[in-house]
């Protein structure tokens, strides 16, 4: 028994002089890259070329990681029906097709069903109004990294046009001419007066960039210590919120353009119902506690440098009504129809609540799929594993205080063109 149990020691010991020198081994590379300066800072970066929400169909991925997403979107459907419902409808004398536009689209299938819905409740209306149906033509569109191939994918096939109106009662089919659009809806990506209905959904609160200041280190609001707005100073905050609203007006002044009188607008964000923009709720918690404290962590353990960290930010800003309402007003093009908070809910879908490590591993997840490729582009893949393991360890020894506490709520935006 006395042998046994030193040969367990034994063990231990190697197993500790492995991991230390697997430690140690991080450092030193993280260290060798760094002064090559071989790892990319993304606020150096064209977020726009950058960004995307984590592509294929993996256990990290946006499409595998949407369902909480899926589960808020048809909650909001009704809210939806009703933007729909104030849209023009064209006369047969004017048979020009009617366009719908999913911005921040992703890669998972939630596009695809938010789409079909559209043309389907268009659909109807017309055949109410005894108007003869147009052809209808959808635009997918996100940033140009975006994993397009996955969600072209999963889109249905189309069905002839003899039998179009069969299918807008039928599922497994798809009954409107599709296309993706690659680039930033914070600029022009249609021509004049084309689109009857833009629909976006958990995207705007992402921002065109990380605001400058935050990461200059001779600025008031270098964010030193953290990266995210959650819990940081009010200097941060303000250069959080202008950023916010200047790429919100720049989105107006596009889709103004674009739209086509008689034409809408469905928003959805993350959204706050704190006047605190330090506060961010949901997207704080996400962002501002397990994800920062696995930062911490590195720096703590020498993997990365607290330079390293600073230089890195979540460019997500989440609004409060009056945030969001201020834009639309000054900017004047479109009369609000309906602006709400709208609570989501928790974006963490888990089939046994009281398992710690499926919580931590959905936290994790969740976590990774939406900021994962900007932690990459920041310190690397090996490095963006440890972060996210530390992430889902802290997830899992507070997976109780997560399920309860990381709440969603979302700015929901009706907006008419006249």
């Amino acid at each position: 028994s006395q042998k046994q149990s030193t040969e367990k020691e034994r063990e231990r010991e190697r197993k500790r002089e492995r991991r230390d020198k697997k430690i140690e081994r991080k450092r030193t590379e993280s260290k060798r890259m760094g002064s090559k300066g071989d790892n990319v800072a993304v606020c150096n970066m064209k977020l726009e070329r950058l960004l995307s929400m984590k592509g294929g169909k993996g256990q990290d991925s946006y499409a595998n990681n949407s369902q909480a997403q899926a589960m808020h979107a048809r909650s909001m459907l009704h809210l939806l029906e009703e933007t729909l419902d104030n849209v023009h409808l064209n006369s047969s004398a004017n048979p020009s097709p009617f366009t719908a536009v999913d911005l921040g689209c992703s890669s998972g299938a939630n596009t695809i069903h938010i789409i079909d819905f559209i043309v389907k409740h268009i659909s109807k209306r017309f055949d109410t109004a005894r108007i003869d149906p147009p052809e209808f033509t959808a635009f997918f569109s996100d940033l140009p990294n975006n994993d397009f191939n996955t969600l072209f994918q999963l889109l249905p096939p189309l069905v002839s046009n003899s039998c179009m109106e069969e299918c807008l009662a039928a599922d497994g089919n798809r009954s409107y001419f599709v296309a993706g659009v690659p680039g930033s809806f914070y600029r022009r990506l249609f021509p004049a007066r084309t689109i009857d209905i833009f629909h976006s959904a958990f995207s705007l609160h992402w921002l065109s960039q990380v605001p400058e200041s935050v990461t200059d280190r001779r600025s008031a609001a270098y964010n030193r210590g953290r990266v995210f707005i959650h819990g940081a100073g009010e200097k941060i905050a303000t250069a959080y919120k202008r950023q916010f609203q200047a790429d919100l007006a720049e989105f107006l002044r596009a889709r103004a353009a674009e739209v086509k009188r008689g034409g809408a607008m469905f928003l959805v964000c993350l959204g706050r119902t704190s006047v605190d923009p330090t506060d961010q709720g949901g997207a704080g918690l996400l962002f501002g506690t397990h994800f920062q404290d696995a930062w911490d962590d590195l720096v703590s353990e020498g993997l990365v440098a607290a330079e390293k960290r600073d230089g890195f930010n979540i460019p997500v800003y989440a609004p409060s009504l009056q945030d969001f309402k201020e834009v639309v007003e000054a900017d004047g093009s479109f009369t609000i129809e309906k602006l709400v908070v709208y609570k989501g809910g928790s974006p963490l879908v888990v089939s046994e609540p009281d398992d710690a490590s499926e919580v931590g591993r959905a936290f994790a997840s969740s976590c990774r799929s939406v900021a994962g490729v900007l932690v990459e582009a920041h310190i690397g893949e090996e490095l963006s594993n440890e972060l996210f393991s530390r992430v889902e360890r802290r997830a899992t020894s507070h997976a109780k205080d997560v399920l309860v506490n990381l709440q969603f709520f979302h700015i929901v935006a009706s907006l008419s063109f006249t």
